[in-house]
C-alpha cells in the first residue's frame, strides 16, 4: 500500500508502512494514525468544478494508490474501473495515480478483501457472495437481488440503484467490511440481469432435469434447484474449458461474464425471462481503511464524488456494450435468446417467493422484515425512475444487438440522481 500526500504525518505514515512487513502491517500501523496528522487538509464544496478541484490539489504531495482490474487492459469489461481511475486523475491535476494490474494479476476475485486487508491493494472490486458465511448481510442483499426488472434498460438502470440505497440504510452490511478494515466505496454493482446459457436448448423443467448447471451463489442454487437442475460451483474463469468439456451443460451468468469468458459461442442458448430472474453475483468496491482515513480530505473527496464515473460507465461502458456482443454472439453461432417455459417459469418465480419469505425471518440484519420491506419499496422506486429515463417500452434482450448503439440511452442524468440521493449523505466533510 503506497499513500502519500501534503501532510506530513501522512508522509510519515507511508514511509512507516514502508518499513512494516505485510504480517506486520496492523501493529505498526496502529502507531501511525490520525494522532499522526493524516486525513485533514481543506476540502472543496460538493459540485465542485475540475478548476476548482485542480486548484484545492495544489500543494497535495502525489498519491500513489495500487488497485487491479478484472479484465485486460482496454476491454469493456473493466471499462467502468478504467474510467474510474483515469476521472479520478485528471480531477486531481495528476496528483493521484493508480498503479494498475490487470486480469486480476495481485489476487483472484475471492481474495480480493484479503488483499485489501493485508496491502496488496489499496483499491479492489471485492465480490462477498464468494464467502457469505463471513458477510451474511451482504449475503442476503445479493439474494434478494432478482426483485429487479429483468429488462436490459430499465432494469439495468434499476439493480445498479436499489441495493446501494438498501446497504447504506442497513448497518450491517458496511459493518461486515469495515469490521476488517475495509470500508466500502459503492456497496453493490452488477454487470446486469443474469441469464441461462445452456449447449442446448432448455427452457422448460423437462429439458432441464438433472442438468448440471455452474452457478454463483446460495440462491442461484435454490433457483436452478426449483427448476429440476443440478447446481454445480465453477468460478467463472474456468466456466469456458466446463462448458466447452461438458463438465456443465449450462451456467447461469451475466452477458458481460459471457463475453469476458469468451463462453458464448459454445453455449448460445439464451434463456432470460422478463417475469422469473435470476439471483446475481454482484461486486462492490471498496478501499483499505487506513489507506483512506491516512489520504487528504480533497482526495478523499474526489475520489468519492467521482463515483457517478464509475457508475455511468458501469452501464454505459459496460453491461449494455456487453449485451449487445453477447446476444449477437449467441445468434452467429445457432443458438438464441427467449424465455422460459410456463412451467420453469412457474417453478422460478416460486422459489423467488419462498425465498423472500424466509429472509422476512432470517436474513442477518437487525430487522430482517423491515430490511425486505425497505428492498422492495426500494426497488419499485428507483424502476419508476429508471423507466422514466428510458426509452419508454423498453427493448426485449433477443432485439438488444440490432436496438443498440452507444449513446442511445445517456445514463448520466438517471446516475446524478443516484449519487445525489445515496452517495452523496456519505460524502467525507
Amino acid at each position: 500500500m503506497v499513500a502519500l500526500s501534503g501532510g506530513r504525518g501522512v508522509r510519515g505514515l507511508a514511509l512507516a508502512l514502508g518499513a512494516c512487513s505485510v504480517l506486520a502491517l496492523s501493529a505498526c500501523a496502529d502507531t501511525q494514525g490520525r494522532g499522526a496528522g493524516g486525513g485533514g487538509g481543506q476540502g472543496v464544496p460538493q459540485g465542485a468544478t475540475i478548476e476548482q478541484y485542480k486548484a484545492a490539489f495544489a500543494d497535495v504531495r502525489p498519491i500513489k494508490l495500487t488497485t487491479q482490474s478484472p479484465s485486460p487492459k482496454g476491454s469493456v469489461t473493466g471499462k467502468n474501473v478504467e474510467d474510474y481511475l483515469k476521472a479520478v486523475t485528471e480531477w486531481s491535476g495528476g496528483k493521484i495515480t493508480f498503479e494498475v494490474t490487470y486480469s486480476n494479476g495481485v489476487a483472484p476475485p475471492a481474495e480480493v478483501d484479503d488483499a485489501l486487508v493485508d496491502g496488496r491493494l489499496d483499491i479492489g472490486q471485492v465480490l462477498p457472495i464468494y464467502e457469505p458465511s463471513e458477510y451474511p448481510a451482504n449475503a442476503a442483499l445479493i439474494q434478494a437481488s432478482f426483485v429487479s426488472d429483468q429488462t436490459p434498460v430499465a432494469g439495468t438502470l434499476q439493480s445498479n440503484a436499489w441495493p446501494n440505497e438498501v446497504a447504506f440504510k442497513t448497518p450491517e452490511i458496511t459493518e461486515e467490511f469495515e469490521k476488517k478494515g475495509i470500508k466500502l466505496m459503492v456497496p453493490y454493482y452488477d454487470s446486469g440481469a443474469n441469464v441461462m446459457f445452456c449447449r442446448k436448448p432448455r427452457r422448460d423443467l423437462a429439458s432441464l432435469k438433472g442438468v448440471q448447471t455452474a452457478s454463483g451463489g446460495q440462491a442461484q442454487n435454490a433457483e436452478l434447484t426449483a427448476l429440476g437442475a443440478a447446481p454445480a460451483s465453477v468460478p467463472y474463469t474456468e466456466q469456458f474449458e466446463s462448458l466447452q468439456r461438458g463438465v456443465v451443460d449450462c451456467t447461469v451468468s451475466s452477458f458481460t461474464v459471457g463475453v469476458l469468458g469468451g463462453f458464448v459461442k459454445v453455449a448460445p442458448n439464451v434463456t432470460i425471462d422478463p417475469a422469473a430472474g435470476f439471483a446475481l453475483a454482484p461486486g462492490g468496491m471498496a478501499i483499505n481503511q487506513r489507506t483512506w482515513d491516512g489520504l487528504p480530505l480533497v482526495a478523499r473527496q474526489l475520489l468519492w464524488d467521482r463515483l457517478d464515473v464509475f457508475l455511468a460507465s458501469n452501464i454505459e461502458g459496460k453491461i449494455w456494450p456487453n449485451i449487445a456482443q453477447a446476444v449477437s454472439q449467441a445468434k452467429a453461432a445457432g443458438g438464441s435468446v427467449g424465455p422460459f417455459s410456463d412451467d420453469a417459469r412457474k417453478a422460478m418465480t416460486g422459489a423467488n417467493s419462498r425465498m423472500l419469505d424466509t429472509m422476512r425471518r432470517e436474513a442477518k440484519v437487525k430487522d430482517p422484515g423491515a430490511f425486505v420491506t425497505n428492498i422492495q419499496a426500494a426497488a419499485d422506486r428507483w424502476l419508476k425512475e429508471a423507466r422514466a429515463a428510458g426509452p419508454g417500452e423498453d427493448v426485449a434482450h433477443a432485439d438488444f444487438d440490432q436496438w443498440y448503439k452507444p449513446g442511445k440511452v445517456d445514463a448520466n442524468r438517471y446516475v446524478g440522481k443516484v449519487y445525489e440521493q445515496v452517495f452523496l449523505p456519505h460524502r467525507p466533510s
